[in-house]
């Protein structure tokens, strides 16, 4: 019998328990390790701060999922974790100790790295945990005048959520018949539409943006943040009255003593999503150091992956699945004017893109199938 560890309750931990359940039966041991047990359906959190959704709608309770598909569940902290011995040591949760293992799912996601923007934590919002949401959503409750300041701080990674709440505050500010009064202003530390692509999706944003009034302002490294100034490391400013900011991203710490990171704390992995270096370990999802934005849907994919070859190699055979990085996401402007890009970041080739009502509704079908599936 073979004892599966993984660590994280996100997307990748999630789909890779369920994938692995499924391939490995009931003759190996299989066991997610979440500093939480609350799943999060983070892609919503925007729909949250402006009230399309409930917190129900976007939560689940792990270990009554996992269990149902026969996997052990510990909610517990990681504090260490021991190659050579093949253990991981867990604090501050309901069971505190060394945990062994045959194979290790490395699925920690990535770190707010807020402490690199002074100012940052006092003074901005954000949108990547519930509590955060429902704070910017009262801030929003109160904000009919002046300017609003969205964006994200250099090495974020993650511009969705930065463009779906420009167009939600947009869209809410016309409903109550404020929005000439307010000035919405987008900064980012590159030009429009960089992390998403190229320039076909720029110039699709650059419409979209146009439409509902929105500013772009590009090369704006947010360097710090003052009571109503966000201020880049060449002193540029601009003031807001609302602000909400995506921080720095940075690797899971659990993994920075090991050997196996960039700079930046970003597992390296390959293809078959194998850490580099390290026997019997996998790592999925935001923790890995690939290039481009940190997204759901690449680490579902990066779970099967690495599910498929983990499953191979308990049978004593060479992997069977390799990963395409490659970029799907939808834009919600809440209308005609939403996106839909794709791009293989592996691959120089141009985006597709396509744009209209049916992505804003695919959008939302793929949510509630989601919620279907696995809340």
């Amino acid at each position: 019998m073979a004892r599966v560890l993984i660590l994280g309750g996100g997307f990748g931990g999630v789909v890779a328990a369920e994938s692995l359940a499924k391939g490995l039966g009931n003759e190996h041991q299989i066991t997610l390790i979440s500093r939480s047990r609350r799943f999060v359906f983070y892609p919503a959190l925007v729909q949250l701060a402006f009230g399309k959704c409930e917190l129900d709608d976007v939560s689940f309770d792990l270990r009554e999922t996992m269990l149902s598909r026969r996997v052990s569940f510990i909610e517990a902290e990681v504090a260490r974790i021991d190659p050579d011995a093949r253990t991981v040591t867990t604090a501050h949760g309901e069971t505190e100790g060394k945990h062994f293992y045959d194979y290790l799912i490395y699925a920690l996601g990535r770190r707010l790295a807020t402490e690199r923007i002074p100012g940052f934590y006092e003074h901005a919002h954000h949108l990547l945990d519930v509590d955060k949401a429902l704070k910017f959503a009262k801030a929003v409750e109160n904000f009919n005048e002046g300017r609003a300041v969205i964006g994200q701080c250099p090495e974020a990674r993650l511009p969705v959520p930065v463009y779906e709440t420009a167009f939600a505050l947009s869209r809410l500010l016309e409903e109550r018949g404020v929005r000439d009064r307010a000035r919405i202003t987008i900064v980012d530390p590159d030009q429009v539409g960089f992390q998403c692509g190229d320039a076909v999706a720029a110039g699709a944003l650059t419409n979209a943006l146009a439409t509902h009034g929105i500013e772009f302002l590009s090369d704006f490294p947010i360097d710090r943040v003052t009571p109503g100034a966000a201020i880049t490391s060449n002193g540029q400013a601009i003031n807001f009255n609302l602000l909400m900011l995506l921080p720095p991203f940075r690797g899971s710490s659990a993994a920075s003593y090991l050997g196996i990171t960039n700079q930046e704390g970003y597992i390296n992995v390959n293809a078959a999503m194998r850490v580099v270096g390290l026997e019997r370990m996998y790592a999925i999802g935001d923790c890995v150091n690939f290039s481009g934005p940190k997204m759901g849907h690449m680490a579902v994919r990066q779970a099967n992956v690495a599910a498929a070859n983990l499953v191979a190699e308990i049978g004593g055979h060479e992997p069977v699945s390799s990963y395409i990085h490659e970029m799907k996401l939808v834009i919600d402007e809440g209308g005609a004017d939403s996106i839909y890009l794709h791009k293989d970041l592996w691959v120089d080739e141009p985006s597709s893109v396509r744009q209209g009502r049916f992505w804003s509704w695919a959008k939302r079908a793929q949510e509630k199938y989601w919620e279907a599936v696995h809340f």
